[in-house]
């Protein structure tokens, strides 16, 4: 049995079908019914609704697992309590393969989210638990593509002359089930997943234009416009963590480069990593599929 946290966030709803699609056993934990009743439509029978921060929720996902694929959700405000009580369940319960989607370079504190996923695989490596610790770099999101399709803008809450390096979310999944399904192969292994490329803001923008084949607008907005991305029209002050994590992503976007290497990612995959270019293709494609324009 393979436990998935977070499973109907970006990551689980990749993972989770080609997990199936190997025939391997799966549990989802998710915090919703409504997630609950998406992921059963996707054909997992065995879900645990609840917040895996409360250890009675997390020892009950735990219950008879041999595997684990956690999954930090970076703009929750108990991620670090949930990353610790999973692992604390996991040890417990006696899983034999801990795998955590981390970050890349989580050693940079002064980036929230980082902080809190490298106190997370600090407690993992000190769990005595057989692991592997997953870092990919900025995922290639559909959400960051939307402001192109309805205004013709790609915004990015950071200078747009620094440098970054992107993965295909579809790349870490492929890898996240091939080190759930080989195990013992990749116990005590960190890897981390980098895109091939390095990239500005006007170059991802350049990229893009030449993908749609029209001018798109290239520009830098705050970290408070950016939350409205991820949390709507909420009231700010219910959301003081996100923002919190937001404005240290623009400050240290802004004033150093994130960029890694493909080589390991070349590596596990057995093939190039997906480019920035054949993503925006990909995803274009599909919204022509589904009969967006």
């Amino acid at each position: 049995m393979i436990v998935v946290t977070a499973a109907n966030g970006n990551q689980g709803r990749l993972l989770i079908p080609k997990l199936i699609e190997a025939k391997l056993p799966v549990r989802a934990c998710v915090q919703s019914a409504a997630s609950a009743d998406r992921l059963r439509a996707l054909g997992v029978p065995d879900v645990v609704v609840g917040d895996v921060s409360d250890p009675a929720v997390a020892a009950r996902a735990m219950r008879d697992a041999q595997q684990v694929y956690h999954i930090g959700p970076t703009l929750h405000p108990r991620e670090r309590e949930m990353g610790f009580a999973v692992v604390d369940a996991a040890r417990a319960a006696g899983v034999r393969h801990f795998v955590f989607s981390s970050v890349l370079h989580a050693i940079t504190t002064d980036l929230v989210q980082h902080e809190i996923k490298r106190d997370v695989e600090e407690h993992l490596l000190s769990s005595g638990l057989e692991f592997t610790i997953l870092q990919p770099a900025n995922y290639m999101l559909p959400l960051k593509l939307e402001p192109v399709f309805a205004r013709g803008v790609f915004e990015l809450s950071w200078s747009l002359e620094r440098r970054q390096s992107m993965v295909d979310l579809d790349d870490v999944t492929d890898v996240a089930r091939t080190v759930l399904a080989e195990g013992e192969r990749h116990h005590g292994a960190t890897y981390e997943l980098v895109g091939p490329g390095r990239y500005t803001a006007h170059e991802l923008g350049d990229i893009i234009s030449r993908v749609l084949q029209r001018p798109i607008e290239v520009r830098q907005i705050d970290a408070d416009t950016y939350l409205k991305a991820w949390v709507g029209d909420g009231d700010p002050a219910q959301f003081t963590h996100q923002i919190r994590v937001l404005r240290s992503i623009t400050t240290r976007y802004s004033s150093h480069d994130f960029v890694g290497n493909p080589n390991v990612l070349t590596w596990l995959l057995g093939r190039p990593p997906t480019t920035f270019e054949a993503y925006v293709r990909r995803h274009v494609l599909r919204r022509h599929a589904n009969g967006v324009t």
